[in-house]
């Protein structure tokens, strides 16, 4: 890590997977340019980026048309390339989606609509028969596999990505939590906890503090980030046989979020989960400072209540999740019916930042926003770590209009 400099051309907050991303596409575009990198954190990936399930979704799942749809499944691609290519752990292991009963075939075939539009490739349509030749402790009546799938470790990627970043003379400073934003001209002026930045221009990647940053900078504040904890169990040693790769439910179409789900991860190891409740503290520690202040914006956010009001019968599932072991391992077991309570130990933990609009929606895309001087990530949760290179390119294209 460096010391934060007092001037850079180009500045960009945040060093997770997606900041890191973002940071090396300008160095590369702009070989002259001073890029720096300014992370809260003593370290990068700290958050989203180091806390997940490390799946390399394939786009199955988005409407076609959307940023996530296109960007997802250009990123898996630019992210097996990348990792391939700097030596970094993958497997492209492929993902079996099970519908468990027969009402959840229909869904099962909007999903394969979807992937088709897309341009999803290596999906295959399975029987109950093929089910078991995929994954054989699974059950299920039907299922999509989607061979393109896999898994990586992107706290690896988020390291390989710092590298690139200083063979290419830019520089990561940690510990440089951003306070206050000010444009003027053609100049941007970041005050963070380490001292002041001025930048020719800025692109703010801050995760949970998304919302904040970009209020602070002349954005408007819809959509909030209203932050929600999803935790993780994992298999005990002797039972991971029990799952070859990644199995995954039918999500309830009415969420952004995938359901409980099994992934072997470039580890050996198989998480469940995870969860989703919304929590108190952005950044994960149960007894941070800034917590309370974290749960009181989430509370006076009208959205938050007109989601609550939604999604109810959603949330007391999640908190049924959350709360006890046991429904957990039931919500698993109807993927893998040999599962039992005794099976799995707790793992770890993360938050994922999720933008809630006014109104209440859970948004599902990507959102960008402008202000002077400045682009803002306002949402990039899953996949946005398996685009988090075509969100770069993405990001980059508008800054090389909005900025030159």
């Amino acid at each position: 890590m460096a010391d934060p400099p007092e001037r850079c051309h180009l500045a960009v907050v945040g060093a997770g997977i997606l900041g890191l991303s973002v940071a090396g596409e300008l160095a590369r575009r702009h070989p002259g340019a001073k890029v720096c990198v300014l992370e809260r954190e003593a370290a990068p990936a700290l958050h989203q980026s180091g806390r997940n399930s490390g799946v390399i979704h394939a786009g199955v799942y988005y409407a076609p048309g959307s940023l996530k749809a296109r960007l997802c499944v250009e990123g898996a691609r630019a992210m097996y390339e990348f990792c391939a290519a700097h030596g970094v752990r993958h497997e492209r292991c492929g993902k079996l989606i099970l519908a468990t009963t027969a009402r959840e075939v229909g869904r099962l075939d909007e999903l394969e609509r979807r992937a088709a539009a897309n341009g999803v490739e290596g999906l295959r349509r399975l029987d109950a028969a093929a089910v078991r030749e995929v994954e054989p402790h699974a059950a299920g009546v039907a299922g999509l596999h989607s061979a393109n799938t896999g898994v990586v470790d992107f706290a690896e990627v988020t390291r390989a990505l710092v590298g690139e970043l200083e063979a290419a003379g830019g520089a990561v400073a940690a510990g440089c939590g951003v306070r206050r934003v000010a444009a003027a001209g053609r100049v941007i002026r970041l005050e963070h906890a380490r001292g002041t930045l001025e930048a020719g221009a800025a692109v703010f990647c801050a995760g949970a503090w998304a919302d904040r940053l970009a209020v602070a900078a002349g954005a408007p504040p819809d959509p909030r980030i209203v932050p929600f904890r999803g935790a993780y169990l994992r298999l005990a040693p002797e039972r991971r046989a029990l799952v070859r790769a990644l199995i995954y439910p039918v999500p309830d179409p009415r969420l952004p979020f995938l359901g409980v789900h099994l992934t072997r991860d470039v580890h050996g190891e198989v998480l469940i989960g995870p969860t989703a409740l919304v929590a108190a503290g952005r950044d994960g520690r149960p007894r941070a400072s800034g917590r309370w202040r974290d749960l009181a914006a989430t509370l006076a956010w009208p959205g938050t209540w007109r989601m609550a009001g939604a999604q109810w019968r959603a949330g007391l599932t999640e908190l049924g999740h959350a709360a006890s072991r046991p429904a957990l391992m039931r919500a698993a077991a109807r993927l893998v019916p040999e599962l039992g309570l005794g099976d799995a130990v707790a793992a770890f933990a993360g938050v994922r930042a999720q933008a809630v609009g006014y109104d209440g929606r859970l948004i599902d895309d990507f959102v960008f926003s402008a202000t002077p001087r400045a682009l803002h990530v306002r949402n990039a949760p899953s996949p946005g770590a398996t685009a988090a290179l075509a969100i770069a390119r993405h990001v980059a294209d508008q800054a090389d209009r909005a900025f030159a």
